[in-house]
């Protein structure tokens, strides 16, 4: 039997029962108007709507697509959609389940089906990046000749997971994460409508907000959860869907945590100052705060940055790289997995050795900035290379540092007002030690005279 992405007998039992079928199942989406969020892929004339067949003819077919997002953004709920909307044969594998075989006979059946009846097939492959380079492979063919138009779905860099001559023959579409006014929006529909639960339960708002929170920017995973939480009210003879049902059902208690208000800046400055005063469990506890009442990890990469130069500086001079590279999986990988990233770096901050010395010598010099204290740059040390400028004295008598045995010269470079001025001032603290010590031997080289 060829594989379908769902069986006739499926579908037969879901519209003489539709209770029989999940909540997240019965309130998928029908058509693209339907699909929440992801609307930059769902313009007029964009591969997705081409597919279903809006104004996808003539000599330039729908293009064969990758759908790269998180878990819970709408891979396979586009495909359903497809499914439905579509005209053309639908088959689905799996890469968990399925292999070259499947996929060549997937491929064998997509040519009769074009050569003997004329009617084009869309191949959905969830999971493609658990395919090997040679199963990978397979699919060529099919799609640089059209035999297939392929959807692809992958929650994993495709750039990394997927060979680069598949790519090059199909359209990349990233899924952003769903916002809390998606997810909004969806359970709202769900609570309403008569496929999902017909307005057997109310949702007040503090219960939809901690529903949203734990929901993480995934789809299935609220719907999941409010079916869950108004099946526990309605045993209970209730109506309303109250915050300790809503808790007890999932087993995640609601944290007083208001990403918009005090709460939020509240415990960003705990761990901020946690990192600063070398706590490491203390700053964990602020970090699996924010991360539990569902506050954006890119926020909290960009916090532990600022931590990394304001209150480390060079007593570690890995701190800002890892905070970087923190930021930048972040950005990347998202939740759930972000959560151990955020963590390595918190950890790494907070016991590293602290510095302020950076944060003190910028702000020394802007404030001398700020009060006038500038002054012109001395002659030797502007711009020699235009035509004049040795006739103005630019550039003259300037000393070339690495012609000196010591790779220093001598020679003024502030302006007179601040010739003396000393802005940086080292701990002794980790690995800043050695720049107090640069910092002494270079001055003393200088001539310059102590402040």
């Amino acid at each position: 039997m060829e594989p379908d992405l769902f069986t006739a007998a499926a579908e037969d039992r879901q519209e003489k029962d539709p209770s029989s079928s999940p909540l997240a199942v019965r309130m998928r989406p029908r058509t693209l108007d339907e699909v929440v969020g992801q609307q930059h892929l769902l313009k007029p004339g964009s591969p997705l709507r081409r597919l279903v067949g809006e104004g996808a003819g003539g000599p330039a077919g729908p293009s064969s697509v990758i759908l790269w997002g998180p878990p819970g953004t709408g891979k396979t709920t586009l495909a359903y959609v497809v499914s439905k909307a579509t005209n053309k044969r639908f088959v689905e594998l799996s890469a968990i389940t399925a292999g070259v075989k499947e996929v060549r006979a997937v491929i064998d059946g997509a040519r009769r089906a074009t050569g003997g009846y004329g009617k084009e097939t869309v191949l959905f492959l969830d999971e493609i990046h658990r395919f090997s380079k040679a199963q990978q492979d397979s699919l060529l063919p099919a799609v640089e000749n059209r035999w297939v138009t392929l959807i692809a779905a992958t929650t994993e860099n495709p750039y990394f997971s997927i060979i680069s001559p598949l790519l090059s023959r199909s359209l990349l579409l990233t899924l952003e994460p769903l916002t809390d006014d998606d997810l909004r929006s969806l359970v709202r529909r769900a609570v309403s409508d008569e496929r999902g639960l017909g307005d057997a339960v109310t949702l007040p708002e503090d219960t939809e907000n901690h529903l949203l929170r734990i929901a993480g920017g995934d789809a299935r995973r609220a719907l999941t959860a409010l079916e869950a939480a108004a099946g526990a009210a309605l045993d209970k003879g209730e109506t309303e869907v109250g915050l300790q049902t809503l808790e007890e059902t999932v087993d995640r208690a609601a944290v007083k945590y208001d990403r918009d208000g005090d709460q939020h800046y509240d415990v960003a400055s705990a761990l901020i100052k946690s990192i600063r005063g070398s706590d490491v469990d203390a700053a964990l506890h602020y970090l699996a705060r924010m991360i539990e009442a569902g506050e954006d990890p890119r926020f909290i990469a960009r916090r532990l940055m600022i931590s990394a130069s304001e209150d480390i500086g060079l007593a570690d001079p890995n701190a800002l790289p890892i905070a970087v590279a923190a930021a930048q999986a972040v950005a990347m990988i998202g939740f759930p997995e972000a959560a151990l990233t955020l963590s390595h770096a918190t950890i790494a901050l907070a016991l590293a050795p602290k510095s302020n010395a950076a944060t003190t010598a910028i702000g020394a010099a802007l404030d001398d900035v700020r009060k006038g204290l500038a002054g012109p740059v001395p002659p030797h040390l502007r711009d020699g290379h235009y035509k004049g400028a040795a006739k103005l004295g630019h550039a003259q008598g300037y000393v070339y540092p690495h012609d000196r045995p010591e790779g220093i010269a001598p020679q003024q470079y502030a302006p007179d007002a601040i010739q003396d001025r000393e802005y940086y001032t080292p701990t002794r603290h980790g690995a800043e030690a050695r720049y107090a010590d640069a910092v002494e031997w270079t001055r003393k080289h200088l001539g310059r005279k102590r402040s």
